[in-house]
């Protein structure tokens, strides 16, 4: 059994893409179903075992904090008479929720979460690194995050892949991995039919303690423009490290677009106008193209 027992979920920055909704709504909050995007991500790491959730919010905003914090005066209001099963449904788990704050005028890209996150953790100790805007979704209730922490080698790192398809693998970073489905690197934004594969890279992974340290000074670099988390990667592989590639069993929802978050929503309420396909299965040496 795994001893990972803490995860970083990244919700900062300004959630341009999903301007004007983003003005006054965080991206991580918009509703799939009658939840917020971030709570299917904190719910799956529950799932897994993770008891210490450190949530990195944006500086001064305050919904993700709200959510995930007791509201004495809603609890009051529903006690007692019908409501208290409406009331027993809003109980928070038993988790440790801890929110980081990122200056919002300072360095971002998703090497920064790690690095704030950094000092929380212990010499030896592994972590799981998510975003809180997209998540993986089983229909029948398992846990992905579990899947990325028992897949993994003991002390060792790892990345979630989600294949997308030849068609879309152009939007993002895809993966090469060898035979052993190790990562070998990431080709961002493939022109057609240059993809490595069709299994997109979407920043969740399991940290060992040496690679957030190496995460984390890559952060301090001073450089102009986005810390990517896949640099420090890049150069671990290519000092000889192993990273191994896991290959999600449920389906990938993103709500970075209107119309991803839209798709999100219909496949969440299994609604009949949602036609993708079904989830595909995790790589394995024929899935290299």
């Amino acid at each position: 059994m795994s001893t990972i027992t803490k995860a970083i979920i990244a919700t900062a920055g300004w959630g341009i893409r999903r301007l004007p909704i983003t003005k006054s709504i965080e991206k991580a909050m918009l509703p799939v179903g009658n939840r917020p995007l971030v709570d299917y991500v904190v719910q799956d790491c529950i799932k897994a075992g993770i008891r210490d959730i450190y949530l990195v919010v944006n500086q001064g905003n305050s919904q993700v904090r709200s959510y995930y914090s007791d509201n004495s005066e809603l609890s009051a209001y529903l006690s007692g008479g019908r409501q208290d099963e409406i009331l027993r449904s809003l109980a928070l788990p038993n988790v440790n929720f801890h929110f980081i704050e990122q200056p919002r005028n300072s360095r971002y890209g998703t090497a920064i979460p790690v690095s704030l996150v950094a000092p929380e953790l212990k010499p030896g100790e592994s972590v799981v690194m998510m975003t809180g805007d997209d998540f993986i979704y089983n229909r029948d209730g398992s846990s992905e995050v579990a899947r990325l922490i028992e897949a993994t080698p003991e002390g060792g790192n790892s990345m979630l892949a989600a294949d997308v398809g030849p068609k879309l693998i152009g939007r993002y970073g895809a993966i090469q991995f060898d035979q052993n489905n190790n990562f070998v690197q990431i080709v961002e934004k493939p022109a057609e039919g240059q993809a490595p594969s069709t299994w997109a890279n979407i920043s969740k992974y399991v940290l060992n303690y040496d690679m957030v340290q190496s995460i984390t000074n890559y952060s301090q670099l001073d450089m102009s423009g986005e810390y990517y988390i896949t640099e420090p990667i890049n150069q671990y592989v290519y000092g000889g490290g192993s990273i191994k590639v896991v290959g999600a069993a449920g389906q990938y929802l993103d709500g970075g677009n209107v119309y991803s978050w839209l798709a999100a929503n219909n496949a969440v309420l299994n609604m009949p106008s949602y036609t993708s396909s079904e989830p595909q299965s995790p790589p394995t040496d024929s899935n290299q193209q």
